[in-house]
């Protein structure tokens, strides 16, 4: 679901940062508060958590990948404009450092994922769980359901984003300019593997997250549960959670064992390799890419080279390696950032 750098035109690319600006906005307006209120150990790590949870790729239908991203259980322990914060942070740094989506795409990778997720999210689990008790079983199922239906729903827009690009733009003799497959094929390629496999994996994680924190620490399920007294946030009260973050990292490789690319996130050289298009054909209806990359998408996919790309850069001389290397990176640059933005806060407010 991270669309790369050239499969969306530059005014659709515009259209989608415009479309996240108000809503980063009004987040980063309310998350300065809760900066303020030193809860930055949490926002780190559920948007590490993020980060980490989007390096597990699962192998879906058509030979194609997935992963879970993490958008449920960021709404629910955050809130939804936290989670889009947390979120769209994991993502800038994936997309910056890792390459993993695009710089032109970063816009509508977050509002896909960060802000349509999130929102998705937070609405069906406060729907479903309502005034129920923090250990209630209804609110695991409630949490369960919020995720599979927030990266569902965040697929879908990404499959629409995708398929009106031949529609919209195409030179003149009809041949698609940017992402090359239409409405017809883009939309039950992409949510085959969501509705299924990673869709199932969101609801286990964000579920099982949620049955854990009713066990181990209900006061973090507190924000999203109206008149429940939230509890402390600090490094000493999240260990727990930093420790789970930490074995991720460290399994992490594991993502490498799903073979095969995301539909969608083929690179420009892709379209000249005989065994990636078959592979292309076999995840999309049978229908066979274009002979050559389409011009705008070739123009634009080499826009940015990351510093550490796909988490496993060939200098290393070991993808395992690279890939627990890049999880920790991930991570401290997510704290980073994050205790930079309440330093600024703090002094803004000072």
């Amino acid at each position: 679901m991270h669309i790369p750098d050239g499969y969306l035109s530059p005014s659709t690319c515009a259209v989608a940062y415009a479309a996240a600006a108000p809503f980063w906005f009004v987040a980063s307006r309310k998350v300065a508060r809760m900066l303020h209120s030193k809860t930055v150990p949490l926002i780190s790590v559920v948007s590490a958590f993020c980060f980490v949870v989007m390096m597990f790729n699962l192998p879906l239908p058509g030979g194609t990948t997935g992963h879970a991203v993490g958008m449920g259980i960021a709404a629910i322990v955050l809130g939804p404009w936290a989670a889009i914060m947390a979120i769209s942070i994991a993502l800038f740094v994936q997309a910056l450092f890792f390459g993993d989506g695009g710089i032109t795409a970063f816009g509508a990778n977050a509002f896909n994922m960060a802000i349509v997720g999130s929102l998705v999210a937070y609405g069906v689990y406060r729907l479903i769980a309502g005034n129920s008790e923090l250990t209630a079983q209804r609110r695991v199922i409630a949490a369960g359901i919020a995720g599979y239906l927030a990266i569902n729903v965040s697929a879908f827009v990404a499959s629409l984003e995708f398929g009106i690009q031949p529609i919209l733009f195409h030179d003149a003799s009809g041949a698609p300019l940017y992402a090359p497959y239409s409405l017809g094929i883009a939309v039950p390629a992409m949510m085959l593997g969501h509705v299924t496999f990673a869709g199932l994996a969101e609801l286990l994680i964000t579920a099982g997250i949620v049955a854990y924190l009713q066990r181990s620490d209900v006061s973090l399920l507190a924000r999203t549960a109206p008149g429940a007294a939230t509890g402390t946030a600090t490094w000493r009260a999240t260990r727990k959670l930093w420790a789970g973050l930490a074995g991720l990292m460290i399994a992490s490789p594991l993502g490498l064992l799903a073979a095969g690319t995301a539909w969608g996130e083929w690179g420009a050289e892709d379209f000249a390799n005989p065994a990636t298009r078959a592979a292309i054909a076999n995840a999309s209806g049978n229908i066979a890419p274009p002979s050559a990359p389409p011009a705008g998408l070739e123009k634009l996919a080499g826009i940015w080279t990351a510093p550490f790309p796909d988490y496993a850069p060939a200098f290393l001389h070991s993808e395992e390696f690279g890939y627990i290397l890049s999880a920790l990176m991930g991570g401290g640059l997510i704290i980073l950032i994050f205790l930079g933005a309440s330093a600024l806060t703090a002094r803004s407010n000072a």
